[in-house]
């Protein structure tokens, strides 16, 4: 009797232990994809879970121990995945490709010359580029004289606190491109928004150098996960 107690203790959980309700799986053909929540998303990309919680249970935990947030869990690479027990090498690098692919298509989305005449608007365009990396990248967005999407361009990466710019790169990419006003943006890993003095002196630079081919810089976007500051709201542009 003991012996029998023993086993179905230590049986291993699978999705199919639940009730169909509560299968992602299942779920998502009979309801859609709108009505399953992070978790059980994360459980459809997990696949399956460890002897002790099923998919479902994992990917709850594995959200709840980083904020309840995607972001933050898009930010974990391969051996911080692997420290969740059932989650090996290809279910991270599964797990990775799936916040990709969500970030590139975020990317993509707009097919038509975006209008850019906000920061807000600004902000959004950069936040799929910028908002989950652990260190800094500088990208700049040409537009024309209509305030129109020309292109995006990555600038430069670097470390946790600073990435270097070249401005002559810049000038470049906006000469070819027949931009006539850009936007600048960057990301700060920290959290912390305020603009630094560095910050504030490479947006002088940069408008100094563009104003010599008649082309106005309109912000600098510094970009967190879930925020951004305008230069150009501060007055400093």
């Amino acid at each position: 009797m003991h012996e029998q107690r023993f086993n179905l203790q230590n049986k291993h959980l699978n999705i199919k232990s639940l009730a169909e309700d509560d299968r992602p799986r299942e779920k998502l053909a009979t309801k859609g994809k709108g009505n399953l929540s992070d978790a059980e998303l994360l459980a459809i990309v997990l696949g399956s879970g460890n002897n002790a919680e099923t998919a479902l249970q994992l990917a709850q935990r594995m959200l709840r121990e980083n904020g309840n947030s995607l972001a933050n869990l898009a930010k974990l690479n391969i051996n911080e995945f692997k420290k969740y027990r059932g989650v090996g090498l290809v279910k991270a690098i599964n797990i990775i490709a799936a916040f990709e692919l969500g970030r590139r298509r975020q990317e993509l989305e707009p097919t038509e010359r975006l209008a850019i005449k906000t920061p807000t608007q600004a902000y959004e365009l950069f936040k799929p580029l910028l908002s989950d990396l652990r260190h800094e990248e500088f990208y700049i967005a040409m537009l024309d004289r209509a305030n129109q999407l020309i292109k995006t361009e990555h600038i430069s990466k670097g470390g946790m606190s600073a990435t270097v710019v070249d401005v002559r790169l810049i000038c470049k990419f906006l000469l070819e491109n027949n931009a006539s006003c850009v936007i600048l943006a960057h990301n700060h890993p920290s959290g912390n928004l305020n603009p630094s003095n560095e910050d504030i002196q490479l947006t002088k630079k940069l408008k100094e150098a563009t104003k010599l081919f008649d082309i106005s810089i309109l912000d600098h976007i510094i970009v967190g996960d879930n925020s951004y500051t305008s230069l150009a709201d501060k007055g400093l542009i």
